[in-house]
């Protein structure tokens, strides 16, 4: 298999994500979307099996005033005809919930740091979620959430983001991240301080939510990959 992973900042990377499927043997390519060139073309998605989407801190309702998310936009239109597996992380989610029809509106509340969702009873036998329990930990780290995109399902909810996944034909969409280590987390905490004053949460706090968590959420990270992987090998 040949995936493609889009990292849209420098700050977030897709992790745990990237490891496992680099310790798979998949052939991985990863493009540094921020960093392409005004003339450079984006790679042609007929040459890869699979796509994950990474997030950005820039708003999905933005993609217009950045030039590189222009470009991507329109290969993300490409990636979404192809029905070739998709996985859009947090403002990779909400970009391809745009792309379908869906909107990007604010959170009920901004969340940041170590929360759990629970799996819908859709998302109980959807193929990306197989073999999750139906509560697990998680790490967050936005403002905004997507809708679920007309013809999709919900997959996982929680609070008080009452929409934390979604799927639509060949795409997932998540919000939350299992990719996130404490050290990323705390990459992140000293990138956007003023997030965390936002949420009113301490840079140790928010670390230490993701430490706790970080067992679990490693494991549930290597399952997703896998499933994901088995998305794109079906017939």
């Amino acid at each position: 298999m040949r995936v493609l992973i889009v990292q849209n900042d420098e700050t977030e990377s897709l992790g745990l994500y990237e490891q496992f499927l680099c310790e798979e043997g998949i052939d991985l390519q990863v493009l540094h979307a921020y960093g392409v060139e005004p003339d450079a073309p984006f790679p042609l998605v007929d040459d890869f099996d699979a796509f994950i989407i990474g997030p950005t801190p820039i708003s999905a309702n933005d993609v217009e005033s950045h030039d590189f998310l222009r470009k991507e936009w329109s290969f993300l239109g490409e990636v979404v005809g192809s029905r070739k597996p998709t996985l859009g992380v947090c403002c990779g989610g909400q970009m391809l919930a745009r792309r379908l029809g869906a909107k990007v509106t604010r959170s009920p509340e901004r969340e940041v740091g170590g929360y759990e969702v629970r799996l819908t009873e859709v998302g109980k036998i959807d193929p990306l979620f197989a073999g999750f329990p139906e509560g697990f930990p998680v790490f967050h780290w936005h403002a905004e959430m997507f809708q679920v995109p007309p013809g999709g399902s919900l997959l996982v909810g929680g609070a008080p983001c009452p929409i934390q996944a979604y799927g639509w034909g060949n795409i997932r969409g998540v919000i939350f991240h299992l990719e996130v280590t404490s050290a990323d987390a705390a990459r992140w905490a000293d990138a956007y301080p003023m997030e965390l004053e936002a949420v009113g949460k301490p840079r140790e706090q928010v670390v230490e939510e993701c430490r706790e968590r970080e067992p679990e959420m490693r494991g549930l990270a290597g399952l997703l990959i896998d499933n994901f992987l088995n998305l794109g090998r079906l017939p």
